[in-house]
This record gives C-alpha cells, sequence and structure tokens, in this order.
C-alpha cells in the first residue's frame, strides 16, 4: 500500500490539512498582529485542503473497492 502513489497524495493531503490546521492554531494561542491578519485566510485555506483530501480520500476507498491493487 505504501508503494502506491495514490496513497501517498492521501497522505500528503492529509499531511497538508494537519499543517495548515497547526499553523492556524499557533496562530489563535499568540494572538497579535500575525492572527488579526492572517487568522480568516488561513482557516479559509485548511477548508480548500481538507475538501480535497476527503475527496482522495473517497476516491482512494472507491479504487480500492472495485478490485485494484
Amino acid at each position: 500500500m505504501f508503494h502506491d502513489p495514490f496513497f501517498i497524495a492521501v497522505a500528503a493531503a492529509c499531511l497538508l490539512v494537519l499543517g495548515i490546521l497547526a499553523v492556524g492554531i499557533g496562530g489563535f494561542a499568540k494572538g497579535g498582529e500575525f492572527n488579526r491578519k492572517h487568522a480568516n485566510r488561513i482557516m479559509r485555506y485548511r477548508i480548500y485542503a481538507q475538501a480535497l483530501a476527503v475527496v482522495l480520500i473517497l476516491v482512494f476507498v472507491f479504487f480500492r473497492r472495485m478490485g485494484g491493487n
């Protein structure tokens, strides 16, 4: 499974979501000017990345159930 390029893409998308979420939470925790300027944009990026990750996961599961290796 770890040699499947599509699995690697799904894992990378999930890690991207995790990274964006960490930056957003860190900005909220620290507060200040960075949070005021970028908080909404960072969380918007997280939503986009999360939607992409969910779609990739669903497509991956679909192809796995269809008999793909």
